[in-house]
C-alpha cells in the first residue's frame, strides 16, 4: 500500500505553510503587544519576579555613627491564565462542490488568527482596569491614577484637563518623561474632534513612523498628541463599566463606561508584564468518519499589571451614536 496519496500530501504541504503564516500574522500585527514588558518564561504556570525599594537618604554628623536602613523587598507572580484555541473544518463535499473553496483555503490563517490576535489585544488592554481597585482613585504619591473623566467640564466627557491630571499623575510618581500614550475609545476620539478648545491642543506626534489614517487589523489607530500623549483609537478597551468614585471630589459616576488607557511604556516603566507560553500553533488532521480536514490554532498567555505608578484609567461615558442624529 503506497504510502502517500494525492489528498494526504496536499494536506501536509498546507499544514506547513498556514503553520509559518499563522507565526507572522501573529508577530506582525498584534498591536499593543509592543507595550508589554515580555519575560521569558521557562516552564509551569507561575514565575516570581523579585523587586527591590528605593534606598533612602539621611543627615550625617561627623563623628556619628552611619544609620543602615534596611529596603523593602517583594515579589510578584506573573501567572500564564489564558489558554485559547480557534478552529475550523472543510468536508469532503465542500471542497468537491464549491468552486471558490481554493480563494477560501488561502485565507484561513488569516480567519483562524484574528480571533486569537483580538483576544490578545482585549487581554492587555484590560490588565491595568482589572489591577486597579473599582470605586477608587488609586492615589499614589497623592495623585490619582483612576477617575472619571470630564475635568472642568461635563463629566463622564473627555477633556484636555484629564490629560493634565494624568501627566500630574505620572511626574508625582516620578515615571519617566517619555514614551507616554493614550489608548481611548471611538467614543472619546469624537469628543476629542468637537472641542471647541482643540486648537490649543498639540497636534505634533513624537514617534517616527506612525501613520495618522493607519488601522491595524484589531481597530487600532493613532489620532493625535495632547500634552505630551501619543493618543491611540481602539475598540478594544474594557467596556460596560458602571462605576463611582467615592473617593474623587463629587463622587462622579460612569454608566456603561469604557476604560481608557495611559501608560508609559518607556522600557523601564512599562506597566504590563506578559508571557506566551505557546506561540500560536497550528494542528490538522484528516476526519475519516466525518469526511473532513479538521484545523484548530491554540496558544497559551498570561499578564500582570507590574507598574501602578507607570498607568491612569480615565473612565468616560460611552456615548452612542444618536448624540449626532
Amino acid at each position: 500500500m503506497a504510502g502517500f496519496e494525492t489528498t494526504n500530501t496536499d494536506f501536509l504541504i498546507r499544514q506547513q505553510i498556514w503553520a509559518e503564516t499563522l507565526k507572522e500574522v501573529f508577530e506582525d500585527n498584534l498591536i499593543a503587544k509592543q507595550y508589554v514588558d515580555w519575560i521569558d518564561f521557562p516552564d509551569g504556570e507561575e514565575m516570581n519576579i523579585p523587586s527591590v525599594g528605593q534606598f533612602e537618604a539621611a543627615d550625617y554628623k561627623e563623628g556619628e555613627p552611619v544609620k543602615y536602613t534596611s529596603v523593602d523587598t517583594g515579589n510578584f507572580k506573573l501567572r500564564v491564565t489564558e489558554y485559547i484555541q480557534s478552529g475550523t473544518y472543510v468536508t469532503n463535499k465542500m471542497r468537491q462542490d464549491s468552486y471558490v473553496m481554493d480563494r477560501i483555503m488561502s485565507t484561513m490563517p488569516n480567519r483562524l488568527i484574528y480571533p486569537i490576535e483580538k483576544r490578545m489585544e482585549v487581554d492587555i488592554l484590560s490588565v491595568v482596569n482589572s489591577g486597579q481597585t473599582a470605586g477608587d482613585v488609586n492615589a499614589i504619591n497623592g495623585a490619582a491614577h483612576r477617575f472619571v473623566g470630564g475635568l472642568g467640564g461635563t463629566p463622564g466627557r473627555i477633556t484636555p484637563a484629564d490629560f493634565a491630571a494624568v501627566r500630574l499623575a505620572f511626574e508625582r510618581a516620578n515615571v519617566p518623561a517619555r514614551n507616554w500614550i493614550a489608548i481611548v475609545d471611538p467614543s472619546v476620539e469624537f469628543d476629542l474632534n468637537t472641542l471647541t478648545n482643540i486648537v490649543n491642543v498639540s497636534n505634533n506626534p513624537r514617534w517616527e513612523g506612525i501613520i495618522d489614517t493607519s488601522i491595524a487589523p484589531t481597530g487600532m489607530k493613532f489620532l493625535v498628541n495632547i500634552y505630551g500623549f501619543d493618543v491611540y483609537v481602539s475598540q478594544n478597551l474594557p467596556q460596560g463599566i458602571n462605576e463611582i468614585i467615592t473617593t474623587q471630589v463629587g463622587s462622579p459616576s460612569v454608566n456603561n463606561g469604557v476604560a481608557n488607557l495611559f501608560m508609559c511604556v518607556d522600557p523601564m516603566a512599562q506597566p504590563i508584564v506578559g508571557a506566551v507560553r505557546q506561540e500560536p500553533r497550528l494542528d490538522a488532521e484528516y476526519n475519516k468518519d466525518l469526511q473532513r480536514e479538521e484545523y484548530v490554532v491554540t496558544a497559551r498567555w498570561g499578564f500582570g499589571f507590574y507598574r501602578p505608578e507607570s498607568a491612569v484609567t480615565v473612565l468616560t461615558e460611552r456615548h452612542s451614536a444618536n448624540i449626532i442624529a
